[in-house]
């Protein structure tokens, strides 16, 4: 079979910048996204895109059979906590209802492989941490239960039609493109490290700090930040994993250390030399003290090895593309 990937939802934060390192390996590739939270211009010229739905299986049809793809990597999902409780049926409709008719196609096709983008949420209030893979599983929210119904049914899959798969756990997602070109550019923007650089560089009033009063050294909630290109790094060990013919697997993807939200205010601060103007709020519904992942199983079998560990770096380089953002702006028309 041609080696060939279908980088489902590609145009987005972590799918761009997925579809640039394996385009750096040398991999052939198609991206598919609806663009209804990616961008066009985050997908390289060199890149065949199409502008589709991961849930229109006549398209993925037509793709399938013109590519002979041998695996999938899967980003496609609604990622907001907070609108998947206002709108679990859409958070359903998309994360797994578009993931059933990607799996079907997949099975039609026999494609064998599939790297799928999990989350930390699978976990719900943890009961320890670090948080390792046998950490049982007890989402609080749609969005969380949306991935871990994915992880449940994929067995299924690959009993029925032999398709092996690896499930990645993120937890804090963050940081950009060492290079600046890509980076978080979410509407809304709800993650903590670009609105707080936004805030200290003026292009919004104040950075909204919920909680203060949390049973942590600061009392402010900590998390475990893992870079945008290390979590790439991850999905490209995963694909070389299941091609290599081994079995399917989960793997949690953190740095094992955790950084309380004062901790990156400051970072953030020392970084563009600039205070974060604050407003203090009071705790959002469900957030817990602490989420710090143990990625002990994922260092050792798939040998992963983050190389943006640094709270610092994963600050500075999401700054860089944040300058490079308001750059374009202004010098636009």
């Amino acid at each position: 079979m041609e080696r060939k990937i279908l980088v489902v939802g590609g145009a987005g934060y972590i799918g761009s910048h997925m579809v640039k390192l394996l385009r750096a390996q040398g991999e052939e590739l198609v991206v598919l996204d609806d663009l209804s939270s990616g961008h066009r211009d985050a997908v390289p010229p060199d890149a065949a895109f199409v502008e589709g739905s991961a849930g229109d299986a006549a398209l993925l049809d037509r793709l399938f059979r013109r590519h002979g793809f041998d695996a999938v990597v899967h980003f496609a999902s609604l990622i907001q906590v907070g609108a998947s409780v206002r709108q679990p049926g859409t958070y359903y409709a998309n994360n797994v209802g578009h993931t059933i008719v990607l799996l079907n196609a997949m099975a039609r096709h026999q494609v064998p492989c599939l790297v799928f983008s999990s989350s930390a949420a699978i976990f719900g209030d943890p009961r320890y941490v670090p948080i390792d893979e046998d950490h049982p599983c007890a989402p609080i929210n749609p969005y969380g239960r949306s991935k871990w119904l994915i992880e449940q049914l994929l067995p299924d899959y690959e009993h029925a039609h032999g398709i092996r798969h690896v499930c990645l756990r993120y937890f804090n997602a963050a940081g950009a493109d060492p290079e600046g070109m890509l980076g978080e550019r979410h509407e809304p923007e709800t993650h903590l490290i670009p609105l707080a650089l936004r805030a200290a560089m003026g292009s919004t009033s104040r950075f909204m700090l919920y909680g203060d009063d949390y049973d942590t050294p600061d009392g402010t909630c900590i998390r475990d930040y893992v870079h945008v290109w290390d979590l790439c790094m991850a999905h490209l060990l995963a694909l070389r994993h299941l091609r290599a013919g081994r079995s399917s697997d989960r793997f949690n993807l953190g740095n094992g250390n955790g950084h309380s939200v004062r901790d990156v205010l400051q970072a953030v601060e020392q970084v563009v030399g600039r205070p974060v103007p604050l407003r203090m709020a009071t705790r959002r519904a469900g957030d817990p003290a602490v989420l710090v992942a143990d990625p002990t199983r994922a260092q050792q079998l798939l040998g992963w090895q983050p190389q943006y560990a640094a709270l610092r770096d994963i600050v500075a380089h999401a700054y860089r593309h944040e300058v490079m953002m308001e750059e374009r702006i202004h010098a636009a028309p």
